[in-house]
């Protein structure tokens, strides 16, 4: 399993951000994005996962690969937490949810209305999500945002599961995980020339999750 970027140039709202990104990550291996607000983090995960046009450059991942988790939840107020999962499940053609339940301690909340769940149980359902895609490779967006400290943790070991099983994850955060051998890919290093345009390609899409 492998994620291959080659040559990448990404833009936003008709600018070209990031110029000249390139890596590898292997299965078992993690890479930890940096950059302050607005470097372009975001704009690279959804490229990344096919949301937008690249500006230039090669993307090589094995087809239907890639699970991204972005800022939003993506859940179902009306439907259960274990409803949601089944979803999502159908979706991704894959089968069981207890795995992802019991990843993300939410057993006890499988029959609660997504509605009447807190923020941080709302965003421990999202992230749940990519336990039931059965896909490699995990592109995070701030994947901690709501979450205690307690569950912070708890998502470390998921995220060090998934390594430990062949995965791979490129993490854009600012929160430690505890991934050790984590590389870190610093995104200032590739800001894009003043005042380069995108091209005619670019446009706005749906934050979704992928």
């Amino acid at each position: 399993m492998e994620l291959s970027v080659s040559g990448l140039a990404v833009a936003r709202g008709g600018v070209r951000v990031l110029e000249g990104i390139a890596f590898t990550l292997r299965g078992g291996e993690a890479l930890i994005l940096r950059g302050p607000n607005g470097a372009g983090k975001t704009t690279l995960l959804r490229t990344l996962a096919g949301l937008q046009p690249a500006e230039a450059g090669v993307i090589a991942a094995p087809p239907e690969a890639i699970a991204y988790a972005a800022h939003a939840d993506g859940i179902k107020a009306v439907l259960s937490v274990a409803e949601n999962l089944e979803f999502w499940a159908g979706v991704y053609g894959t089968a069981g949810i207890d795995a992802a339940l019991e990843g993300m301690d939410l057993v006890a909340l499988r029959d609660r209305r997504a509605a009447h769940l807190s923020a941080g149980q709302k965003r421990r359902l999202g992230l749940a999500r990519l336990l039931v895609t059965g896909r490699p490779v995990w592109l995070l967006d701030e994947p901690t945002v709501s979450l205690d400290v307690a569950s912070v943790a708890l998502f470390a070991g998921v995220v060090r599961r998934h390594l430990s099983g062949g995965g791979l994850a490129l993490i854009a955060t600012h929160v430690d995980l505890g991934l050790g051998e984590a590389g870190v890919l610093d995104l200032g290093g590739f800001k894009a020339r003043a005042g380069a345009k995108a091209g005619a390609m670019s446009g706005a899409f749906d934050e979704a999750f992928g």
